[in-house]
Formats: structure tokens, sequence, C-alpha cells
């Protein structure tokens, strides 16, 4: 017998109630009560619009860096430029674009599907979706920042050093860890493992319809 595919799957699971427990600035609270083998199990979890986040490389196989402050965990992390999907109808690969012109000021012109991950699948639905950007260079307009973003400290780090810093887990960002090794395993197998910028993104919750 033969095993099937090592892939994430759908399940097809009949959501019985669903109410919004808590709604916040940013996000809310969603509680389901959902059958599951004939039973009806009720759970809450963050009810998130996902995000995006960018793997900005230049042509010297550096990485731009962006470090702000994330006050949940009190630390100043080191990031790759992200941003919510919380503009209603915009396509996530324009709301890539926009990130990162709006934390760096920088444009590219070949963007691709990196990775895509979920960052707590056990009480969240949040999904990101990384894209690799390269053809770098300054956006047209430089932005203002405020709040956590108006001393965002940006660098360009090469990416064989970060990938050092990652597998010695001085870096914790998700995005970035994420991203760093897809790259650096992409890289490799010179960039087979991509997918087109404008590939449908059947598993995230909130844009199933895309790839139907």
């Amino acid at each position: 017998m033969t095993e099937s595919a090592l892939e994430d799957t759908l399940a097809d699971v009949e959501v019985r109630s669903s109410e919004l427990a808590f709604d916040g600035m940013v996000w809310g609270v969603r509680r389901d009560v959902f059958d599951y083998n004939g039973e009806d199990i009720n759970r809450e979890y963050l009810d998130h619009p996902g995000a995006v986040a960018v793997f900005a490389l230049d042509e010297e196989d550096r990485v731009l860096l962006i470090k702000q402050y994330r006050h949940p965990v009190r630390m100043r992390e080191w990031e790759i430029p992200a941003g919510l999907l919380d503009i209603v109808d915009e396509d996530p690969l324009a709301a890539a674009k926009r990130e990162l012109a709006e934390e760096a000021d920088i444009q590219a012109t070949e963007w691709a599907v990196l990775s895509e991950f979920f960052t707590s699948p056990g009480g969240s639905d949040e999904a990101i979706r990384i894209y690799l950007a390269r053809g770098l260079s300054a956006a047209d307009a430089v932005f203002d920042r405020t709040h956590e973003e108006a001393d965002m400290e940006l660098r360009w780090v090469p990416l064989d050093d970060l990938v050092d810093a990652v597998l010695v887990r001085k870096l914790q960002n998700p995005s970035l860890v994420i991203g760093t090794l897809a790259a650096y395993a992409g890289r490799q197998r010179d960039w087979a493992t991509l997918a087109a910028a404008d590939s449908p993104w059947p598993r995230h919750p909130k844009l199933r319809s895309l790839g139907d």
C-alpha cells in the first residue's frame, strides 16, 4: 500500500454555530461549536485577517531586515517587512508591495511566493504568506511612520549570516525564521521551489474561495 502525499489537507467539518466572543481593535476571539467524529466540540480561537511578509533579497544576496518593538514579548525583534490583510478586498500581493514600501521605502520588480504557514493553528486562524522580492530599488515615496514603527532600524544582512543567526536561536520572529530557511533551501535548488506571485491561496481560511 502506497502512502499518500505528505501534505496538509482540508477537513470537511460541520460548524454548528459561530460567534464573535470578543471584538478587539485589530482581531477578535471567535467561539465555534463543530461536529467532529460525531461529537460536538466547543473551541475559542483568535479570529485573524491573516498577513503577508516580504523577504527582500538584493543582488548581493543580502536580506532587508527591520528591527521593531513588540509589546506582548517586550522585545525589539529583527523581522522582515510584514503587515495585516486588513484592507477589504486587497489582493495579498498588492498588500505585500504596499508593506514593503511603507515599512522600508523599497519597491521590487520581481515577486514570487516563497512560503506559507499558520502561526498557531491550535489557537488562531492566522495564515501568513511570505513573498520573495527581488529587483529592488527606492520607492517613489517616503512614508511617515508612527507608534512602534517610528524608531524602526533597517539593516541589510547576507543570507548566509542570517541562516547562522537563525540556527543558533538568536532570532525568533517566525516569518523571518521560516523565510530565511525557505530562501536558503530555495537558492540551493536554483529557486525551483518558488510559486507565481499571483498564485491562489486556498489554505488561507478567509481566502479559500480564491482556490475554487
